[in-house]
């Protein structure tokens, strides 16, 4: 979905003018149609997570009615696994070895599905500083998968992922998702509980996958908390 600017600031709760600053800065991920500025909504997300900025609860509301239920990223982490101690010396090699564990369809092709990753990482880093990056297909279609997954991976060993805060990755979470849709609902929940001192708190000690889903469900949980409050 393309966004104007108006668009982009209540999104990310600044003024229009801020919007048009970062632009000028080339700081922020924009195009011109018709002489028009416009963004999308994965590229801004990304951005958004990568600066651990706080986006607006609207984000989080349903867009399309009618349409099947999206998943929770708890219910997306369950079905994708928790991996500890994955090996790797360097950003290919670890990405490798994370789509090696990944709970996977037998149609997906591994080596395809690598070679995705690895690219869209030259678009730019996925580490999203805090010591986490968020591997992702860019256009989830291509995968022709039917369930959304969420594989978090503890790595055995710091990672360069060329993250925002030149810090080393040792935690990544990799999203596969059979549409646009579920892919930006996924990837906005992750950056919205990301920020949450539990949820870090329980990546920092790598709890076990059970006390994990425990605090992330909760951790969603006040996501719908906004929407009423």
């Amino acid at each position: 979905m393309q966004l104007s600017v108006k668009d982009a600031a209540a999104l990310l709760n600044v003024s229009d003018e801020t919007i048009y600053t970062w632009v000028k800065q080339d700081a922020i991920p924009s195009h011109t149609i018709n002489e028009q500025i416009r963004f999308n909504r994965a590229d801004l997300l990304e951005w958004a997570t990568a600066r651990n900025l706080e986006v607006s609860p609207d984000l989080f509301k349903e867009r399309e009615p009618g349409k099947r239920a999206l998943p929770t990223l708890a219910a997306a982490l369950k079905a994708g696994g928790v991996a500890y101690d994955v090996g790797g010396t360097d950003q290919p090699s670890v990405l490798r070895a994370v789509v090696a564990v990944m709970k996977l369809p037998d149609s997906v092709d591994r080596e395809f599905l690598y070679q995705v990753l690895l690219a869209r990482e030259s678009l730019g880093s996925t580490g999203v500083g805090g010591g986490i990056a968020i591997p992702h297909v860019r256009n989830p279609v291509v995968l022709h998968v039917s369930t959304p997954t969420v594989t978090l991976c503890f790595l055995e060993n710091p990672i360069d992922f060329h993250a925002i805060d030149d810090q080393p990755v040792t935690t990544l979470f990799t999203l596969i998702s059979p549409t646009v849709r579920t892919h930006l609902h996924l990837l906005s929940r992750l950056g919205f509980i990301l920020r949450i001192p539990e949820v870090k708190a329980a990546l920092q000690g790598r709890a076990p996958q059970d006390r994990l889903l425990d605090v992330i469900a909760t951790a969603e949980s006040k996501i719908q908390d906004r929407h009423v409050s």
